[in-house]
């Protein structure tokens, strides 16, 4: 599934192409949404915003779509009269008279009156945007100390939209390596200089995924390994998808571990777990 920063790059492009720009053609792919086709054409795109991996379309005439890629959903832009020839199923089609907008497989797409958006179930119960500037690391230190989430192991808390939205699972594996903390400790079993780490590794490596199209590694490592022939896979990560390859800090055999259904690759050298 697309992460935040995924979701943030798809919801650049669609902004890119449609901005202010008038629909001539509107097209959805699920019954309930076709009354809005004609409602929606000649209108402009305002603005386009996620939520984690929800993205918003507000229109011009006071109408917003929810929609959210979920595991198979996929965002293409591309010219007008260039659409891909796939088998995906279109759901969302937004056509200027320039370019397309193409949401295709997914099913989770809903319009709401701009002014009550908020209320759209999803929306209502995650965190703060982790790709959101206002969200600073205090932000995060705050939610972490919270008595919703201070108990809770981090393996479980950092795919819990409800913490901060946006984040996922490769997200989770880099971001506990590159603060140094055990997958199993709670929030509250770290000092305040682990605390710190925890909240500024939160966002800045979510922050370097999203401007790096899905590099976790920081930037001068990332040019050496271009640099000796290894492929986007084969750099992008320190610890995810990496199992029983060294550890790019100490060399140590990354380990590979399920934590609430979901595979956790984590290094015992870097990320010792300690007692409270």
């Amino acid at each position: 599934m697309p992460e935040g920063p995924e979701i943030r790059r798809a919801a650049d492009k669609v902004q890119q192409v449609l901005i202010d720009k008038p629909l001539e053609r509107v097209e959805f792919g699920l019954p309930q949404l076709k009354n809005y086709e004609k409602q929606l054409e000649n209108e402009h795109v305002l603005r386009v915003e996620t939520r984690g991996k929800a993205l918003i379309t507000h229109f011009s005439n006071g109408l917003s779509m929810y929609s959210h890629n979920q595991l198979y959903g996929v965002w293409h832009t591309c010219k007008r009269g260039d659409e891909p020839k796939t088998t995906r199923q279109l759901r969302v089609g937004l056509y200027t008279e320039t370019h397309s907008a193409i949401l295709y497989s997914a099913s989770d797409i809903s319009i709401y009156p701009t002014e009550l958006i908020h209320e759209h179930p999803f929306l209502q119960r995650v965190g703060p945007d982790v790709l959101n500037p206002t969200v600073t690391c205090d932000v995060v230190e705050v939610r972490l100390a919270e008595k919703a989430f201070r108990n809770r192991a981090l393996s479980a808390l950092y795919l819990d939209q409800r913490f901060m939205a946006g984040l996922g699972n490769y997200l989770r594996s880099e971001i506990l390596f590159a603060a140094g903390v055990h997958p199993a400790l709670k929030p509250s079993e770290l000092n305040d200089e682990q605390l710190k780490s925890l909240a500024y590794h939160t966002l800045d490596i979510c922050k370097r995924s999203y401007e790096t199209g899905g590099y976790t590694v920081y930037t001068e490592l990332r040019e050496v390994l271009q640099q000796q022939g290894d492929d986007f896979e084969r750099t992008r990560f320190m610890v995810f998808d990496r199992e029983e390859m060294p550890c790019r800090v100490c060399a140590t055999p990354i380990t590979r571990q399920t934590y609430n259904g979901r595979r956790l690759y984590w290094c015992r050298q870097c990320q010792p777990e300690r007692s409270k």
